[in-house]
């Protein structure tokens, strides 16, 4: 295994809140990296073009991005694996387990707004596994909030240093463009559109006579602020930055190409090569020779024409050649794929090698599911990828009866995806759908509709709530699955699930069956569940 293939990996995912500008800052980064030549309009839905990363039909009609998407690309001699995660606080749970597969992130705010709801989120998932931020505060060239204010407000929120690496030169109108604190020069703004077709024109030093004469008092506040800094703000610390407890901060116009550039290179420079992986038997090293990796996604019809199911895996340690053999380890069973793809958002490529920190697609008809571990032989589990207990409840059925095997079909390919929760009762046929946020529920529809042509109803549900039920007393689990069988249903994986209407029914089942644990979360096939607190 070659420790350099390693060395020149970085494998992050962009984080925000919806509407921040996360999805243009992908498309410029595609675009400065070389790895496309004309950006995707997002900002107009209803023109031709829609951005490179959303490629489901919903996210075009509605201009946001509800799938995580995967673009690998090379800058500057280094492989870049970006993720591009969900911004709709609906579509938490796939962000959740993206951000298991990354080595590193890159939040994206807006100067107007500051930190989020959505984004504080993302930001205590990040903070629980220790993955280094890098901030990227977007939309300087509207009229926005007072940029030590939102460094102090980024401080206060991530519970980390913020550490500024460019600085504006005012804003909207008065934007005059960024300055590179530690190049001591400034990046004078010119409008960009799609293409990178003008070169950029640089100002030397902070005291160069030619920056106030053209910027005047915007670049005299500009100065004053990062003199001020230079005197109080804290000195960029990579051990730190990489212990999660600094955030290089950047600010910029990704819409206008602005500022794109400095993030590229400080992925680069800074994001952490592959880190080892933590499996239930033992530490994963990245410069393994044997080739070990894990499920974190599953997609259904990204190629709507094929009905496809891609298996997105990340590779955690080894090198992988196309067909060779590895085995499932949940299961035993033993795959040689032979259409291995790399992925360029909806463009994916055969591939025939990829090394630690890549994420390849593998094709699965029903083998894999998420979170399983697929080594060249060895016994390992990757721990971490969660489930959490969906929180809104819809019944299912079918518009047309005739169509209730497709329905069937449809709901098992994207429940195989873990957006949506699909539960078999117990006792009954009518399937429930279980979400973490309502948005899910259109989603699931309109993709029955357009990918299945199932046209489905939708109803409310008397039950809120959901525990998954285990037990070291098998007797006593099912006499509770017996005794409650019209609460119980089963997941994707046959794990049996308890649902009640409210808080006060499921303290009384704790009550009365103290063998039976109940549980909010669970990994992997159930075989690690945290307990209900």
């Amino acid at each position: 295994m070659s420790v350099d293939h390693v060395r020149r990996r970085r494998t992050f995912a962009i984080i925000s809140h919806p509407d921040a500008g996360k999805t243009t800052l992908t498309e410029k980064l595609l675009l400065f990296s070389g790895a496309i030549h004309i950006a995707g309009s997002v900002k107009a839905r209803k023109a031709s073009r829609h951005a490179t990363s959303d490629w489901m039909e919903i996210e075009k009609q509605r201009g946001i991005s509800v799938a995580s998407s995967v673009m690998q690309m090379e800058y500057r001699d280094c492989i870049l694996n970006l993720l591009d995660t969900p911004g709709h606080q609906d579509f938490s749970e796939d962000t959740y387990r993206v951000l298991t597969a990354v080595d590193a992130a890159l939040m994206v705010i807006d100067a107007a707004n500051g930190v989020e709801a959505q984004t504080l989120r993302l930001l205590e998932v990040c903070r629980a596994r220790g993955t280094p931020i890098i901030t990227f505060v977007n939309k300087m060239d509207r009229e926005v909030r007072e940029p030590l204010d939102l460094l102090d407000e980024i401080e206060r929120a991530l519970g980390m240093t913020a550490v500024p690496f460019t600085w504006p030169v005012g804003m909207g109108k008065r934007f005059g463009g960024v300055f590179d604190i530690r190049r001591n020069s400034m990046r004078v703004f010119k409008p960009g559109a799609d293409r990178i077709d003008a070169a950029f024109e640089w100002i030397q030093g902070l005291d160069n006579p030619e920056s106030l004469q053209r910027f005047g008092s915007e670049f005299e506040k500009a100065r004053d602020e990062i003199q001020l800094l230079q005197d109080a703000a804290a000195d960029f610390d990579r051990e730190a930055y990489l212990g999660a407890q600094q955030t290089p901060v950047f600010f910029g116009s990704a819409i206008n190409n602005f500022g794109v550039q400095e993030v590229l290179d400080a992925i680069v420079d800074l994001a952490p090569s592959p880190l080892p992986r933590q499996a239930m038997e033992r530490t994963v090293e990245p410069v393994e020779k044997k080739f070990a990796g894990v499920v974190f996604k599953i997609q259904a019809n990204m190629d709507p024409a094929h009905r496809d199911r891609i298996a997105f895996v990340r590779v955690c340690a080894g090198r992988f050649e196309r067909g060779q053999s590895i085995k499932v380890v949940r299961s035993g069973k033993v795959l040689k794929p032979s259409t291995v793809v790399a992925f360029m958002s909806q463009r994916r490529e055969l591939l025939d090698e990829a090394y630690a920190g890549d994420i390849i697609g593998l094709p699965n008809h029903g083998t894999l599911q998420l979170g399983d571990t697929l080594t060249e032989g060895e016994s390992l589990q990757f721990t971490g990828l969660p489930f959490f207990a969906p929180e809104i409840f819809q019944a299912v059925e079918v518009a047309d009866p005739l169509r209730s095997k497709q329905l069937k079909h449809g709901l098992a390919q994207l429940g195989e995806e873990g957006a949506i929760q699909v539960f078999r009762p117990h006792a009954g046929s009518q399937l429930l759908l279980g979400a973490v946020g309502q948005l899910q529920f259109e989603v699931v529809a309109h993709r029955l509709q357009h990918e299945y042509g199932v046209a489905a109803r939708l109803m409310p549900s008397k039950f809120s709530l959901a525990r998954w039920i285990t037990s070291s007393d098998e007797r006593e689990l099912k006499k509770f699955i017996e005794f409650y069988a019209h609460r119980i249903a089963y997941d994707a994986v046959e794990a049996p699930t308890y649902l009640v209407a409210n808080n006060s029914e499921l303290r009384v089942a704790q009550e009365q069956w103290p063998s039976i644990q109940f549980h909010a979360m669970r990994e992997h096939a159930g075989l690690v569940f945290q307990q209900n607190l």
